[in-house]
């Protein structure tokens, strides 16, 4: 679902596009464009920045963890954390389409020399018990150490399961595994189960939170946890090449985001469930799948190709992302009158469609 479905340069008004390829294409507003103006600054390093200490202050309060650790990406952050875990030769537990494993470059292995054990993920996200418990080596001079499980929260936009994690976690404690969590979408899974954040985030050691996708600043991400695994992510933070300087201008976007968008997300949620149930009027209850946050998925189509929607879609200022099938995040950038119009283009195009595939009969 990630390969990009546009071959075409981005149209001339692309800033003012419905764009549904991802949370992370949001602007800041002009109010966390303020709050970015006046953020006073220090020297990170020197650990001297108080916004970007507050930021992390905050942010671990909300997690119900010890400290944070503000990071340039979600994908440093995560990398980081499993770098605080695990050390040369070991092991971590992962699922097949996590992004950690998946989309993340194999940092993992390239940069922190840790061997991933993928799983194949549930259709519901988890991965099965008896999986991991299958999956953790012996200790004997045969096997790398396996030392964390890590999980996702949301995956592909599903919630993990109530309990599931207290589960996995009684098998990590078990086998004396670290756990962590990329919890990029920590806060639309808390907004759409009614959890806080600290709920979803306790049974973890460690957990990443995005700041650039749901909540819509322009960078960042905040890695939670124990001082000791904070501590130590710091210095493979520096390793990394994440050392930053005056970097409250940053830090003060996610600080007004945690005050200010995350109750909202529930209105990102609404929008996907009512673009879900349009499409599903359109191509029919098998081909749409909503997964109860801000995602979308549309399943491939006989005779439907993705790549001439997606020209269509954009020759009409509405970006998308798919492959063989399609994505569609809803985020703050995107009204309900936009979803609207975005239905209201699907069906223009399925239109001419079938009227091209009846001429051709």
């Amino acid at each position: 679902m990630k390969d990009p479905i546009m071959p075409h340069p981005l149209p001339a008004n692309s800033a003012n596009a419905i764009d549904l390829r991802s949370d992370t294409v949001t602007r800041p507003s002009p109010g966390m464009m303020a709050a970015m103006a006046s953020a006073p600054l220090g020297d990170d390093v020197f650990g001297d920045d108080p916004t970007v200490n507050a930021l992390q202050a905050e942010a671990a309060e909300m997690a119900g963890k010890e400290a944070g650790l503000f990071f340039p990406s979600g994908t440093q952050s995560n990398l980081a954390g499993l770098m605080a875990h695990c050390g040369r030769g070991d092991e971590y537990i992962v699922g097949q389409q996590a992004h950690t494993y998946r989309y993340e470059g194999g940092g993992a292995a390239v940069l922190g020399s840790i061997q991933p054990q993928p799983i194949e993920n549930a259709p519901d996200g988890t991965l099965p018990l008896e999986k991991i418990e299958a999956a953790i080596k012996p200790i004997g001079v045969n096997f790398a150490r396996t030392r964390l499980l890590a999980l996702e929260n949301t995956i592909a936009g599903q919630v993990l399961p109530a309990g599931y994690t207290q589960r996995a976690e009684a098998i990590a404690r078990k086998a004396g595994l670290a756990f962590h969590l990329d919890g990029a979408r920590a806060w639309n899974a808390a907004v759409a189960s009614g959890q806080t954040l600290a709920e979803i985030c306790q049974p973890f050691d460690s957990v990443s939170l995005c700041l650039s996708k749901g909540l819509g600043t322009p960078v960042g991400s905040v890695l939670v946890g124990a001082r000791p695994v904070i501590e130590s992510a710091r210095r493979w933070r520096k390793v990394l090449g994440g050392g930053m300087r005056q970097v409250g201008v940053l830090a003060a976007a996610g600080r007004y985001a945690i005050q200010h968008n995350i109750a909202r997300l529930a209105e990102d949620h609404s929008n996907a469930a009512l673009l879900a149930k349009s499409l599903t009027g359109l191509l029919g209850a098998g081909a749409v799948r909503y997964t109860g946050t801000n995602m979308v998925f549309v399943n491939p189509v006989p005779g439907l190709s993705f790549q001439d929607l997606g020209a269509f879609l954009q020759a009409r200022n509405i970006l998308v992302e798919g492959g063989s099938g399609l994505r569609l995040v809803t985020h703050l950038d995107v009204s309900t009158y936009q979803i609207n119009q975005v239905v209201e283009a699907i069906g223009m195009f399925l239109a001419d469609a079938g009227r091209a595939a009846s001429s051709a009969a």
